[in-house]
């Protein structure tokens, strides 16, 4: 149990604002402190990441939100994540000689998500303007920002590329011919004109909700998607395969696609309840992991000992594999989540966890899924073993080329809470739209280019997504939002900070701080989709003991440098209304705010 923490746990009952950079976290704050409430707060800090973390995500990138309004007490998920575009087709794509669709360039594009997500909630849940939410990304587009260290290292490392394939981001990104360095002032103001001018266009709208509406329309079918139509007309642009492709996106699937609301995904966990989005991301193996440590006495486990280690390890493998072989898009597969989330079925699977670690990937085989079981673990018997980490996020022992994802949670003086976890559209992912200021995503790597998977390639089907918001209710009432960007890691490491706070007696800070742990043992969700079996991260932060013992186990331990691992933020609300909000010190950019 830690005595100290590197930050307090942040208590009051106005306001708290928790994200994955200081200035965001003050941008939402000052919202609240305007008079709005979460959902404007979300918004207009949502937007201001896309300009201080241009290297975890951007204006064309992905959105799952899950949110509780303590009005009329609905918890729904907003899913601002885009489907693959109309020509998006495998035997397009192996016409092009791919086997896996690339990590980066034009063809990993699929419709983004984002903008309209962030639109959707705030005209139906926010109270202040479209200008309100949308100038902090503006002043700091136009005005600067002083550039964070791993988009410094971002960019450094990508300028020769950028300079012979991408020409249009070396323009942006490295301005006169400088890559940025940490800490310097840095300007994009071709963004900052793009969201000045819809600005203005939707103010020609008379009334707030038809502004926003007039704003989702610039992105979708007017001058932005008109901008986007036409570079992907011409552009034909090196990728992650090492050869050059054109885009599928065109002005249609823009114009034809918006932003819905869904029902979360519930389990129960002792006196708790947990809120995920569906199948079509991660989030529920989150739950799945806790079905099966419902059999443990985590209780009676130390929070940063071996044996709490090993067992939310072996959990985990178990849940994740269960993702590999039945999560897709719902709307086009069935997923058997009822099953799969059963006490029957969790009793079985709890017998697998063993004292020792499991080297094998182990799905659960349900009647009536076996072909499809069998066809997905050929898919990933073909994509073989990873011989170092391939994940996602940028960390220090991974490539700085690699793209992430930024998190926020808030919850305001009237009790409504938000936690999103935007990502995409990030620097690294594919040429700036040299009119627009920003660049497309590359979530369609999510998909298979094979037949009859849940995550196979198909046109108005959304990827799996790796983004996993988080939202949990106590006795009945909503008490918690929380999450962290870390790509197939996101669920490791809230479900190692939920235990912590539910059997623990620990406050939010204090189990943030504790050391952090993943396995890479189940395929990668980001290409080349490989995996790597038996293997364990865990920060240097853990005692030699405890890693010395995992080691006896059997996992393969890798040890990272201390403080590397996660970026989780959270945030809290108890019975009497006192609010709580807490971040991370990894990376010293997550601030958690509040009064």
């Amino acid at each position: 149990m830690p005595t100290f923490t590197t930050r307090p746990e942040i208590t009051g009952t106005f306001g708290v604002v928790t994200s994955t950079h200081w200035i965001a976290s003050a941008v939402g704050m000052s919202i609240l402190e305007k008079g709005g409430n979460a959902f404007d707060a979300a918004v207009a800090t949502g937007l201001v990441l896309q300009v201080l973390e241009p290297h975890l995500n951007g204006p064309a990138g992905d959105l799952p939100v899950i949110f509780h309004k303590a009005g009329t007490g609905e918890t729904k998920v907003v899913c601002g994540q885009g489907p693959a575009p109309a020509g998006a087709t495998i035997d397009h794509y192996k016409a092009e000689g791919l086997d896996l669709i690339p990590g980066n360039g034009l063809l990993s594009t699929v419709i983004p998500g984002a903008f309209d997500g962030w639109m959707l909630m705030l005209r139906d849940h926010g109270t202040l303007s479209l200008r309100d939410v949308l100038e902090p990304a503006i002043y700091y587009a136009e005005n600067g920002q002083p550039m964070l260290p791993g988009a410094a290292a971002t960019i450094g490392g990508l300028k020769d590329f950028f300079q012979t394939e991408w020409p249009t981001s070396f323009e942006t990104w490295v301005p006169g011919g400088n890559v940025p360095e940490a800490g310097e002032m840095f300007k994009n103001p071709v963004l900052a004109q793009t969201w000045t001018r819809l600005l203005s266009e939707a103010e020609s709208q008379s009334g707030r909700e038809k502004q926003i509406d007039a704003a989702r329309d610039c992105f979708y079918r007017g001058f932005i998607a008109e901008e986007i139509a036409a570079f992907l007309e011409t552009a034909e642009v090196m990728d992650g395969s090492g050869t050059k492709h054109k885009g599928v996106l065109t002005a249609d699937d823009l114009a034809t696609w918006s932003a819905t609301y869904e029902d979360p995904l519930l389990s129960d966990y002792h006196d708790w309840t947990v809120a995920k989005t569906g199948p079509w991301g991660q989030g529920p193996v989150l739950l799945q992991a806790l079905a099966l440590l419902k059999g443990f006495d985590i209780g009676a486990m130390e929070p940063a000992g071996a044996d709490f280690v090993h067992h939310v390890t072996e959990a985990m493998k178990l849940a994740y594999a269960d993702r590999e072989v039945y999560y897709g898009d719902p709307a086009f597969v069935d997923v058997p989540m009822s099953t799969l989330l059963s006490d029957d079925y969790n009793d079985a699977r709890r017998k697998l966890i063993s004292d020792t670690a499991s080297f094998d990937l182990r799905p659960g085989v349900l009647p009536g899924f076996e072909d499809q079981v069998a066809a997905n673990m050929a898919v990933i018997e073909r994509a073989g073993i990873a011989n170092t980490g391939l994940y996602e996020p940028t960390m220090a022992h991974l490539s700085e080329r690699r793209g992430d994802t930024v998190h926020l949670d808030i919850i305001d003086r009237w009790g409504n809470m938000v936690a999103a976890t935007p990502s995409g559209g990030w620097l690294q992912s594919s040429p700036i739209i040299p009119a627009l200021g920003f660049c497309l995503n590359s979530r369609a790597q999510m998909f298979w280019l094979e037949d009859g998977l849940p995550t196979s390639l198909a046109p108005g089907k959304r990827p799996r997504t790796t983004l996993t918001p988080s939202l949990a209710f106590h006795e009945g009432r909503p008490a918690m939002v929380f999450g962290t960007p870390g790509g197939d890691q996101q669920d490791q490491w809230q479900l190692s900070l939920f235990l912590r706070l539910v059997h623990h007696g620990l406050n939010l800070q204090e189990a943030i701080d504790l050391p952090l742990f993943h396995t890479t043992h189940f395929p990668t969700s980001f290409h080349p989709r490989q995996r790597q079996p038996g293997h364990l991260m865990a920060e240097g932060n853990f005692s030699s003991e405890t890693i010395n013992l995992l080691r006896a186990r059997g996992h393969s331990v890798e040890v990272s440098g201390n403080w590397t691992i996660g970026r989780l933020t959270a945030a809290k609300r108890s019975a009497d209304g006192v609010l709580k909000a807490a971040a991370t010190p990894r990376l010293m950019q997550a601030y958690a705010i509040g009064r």
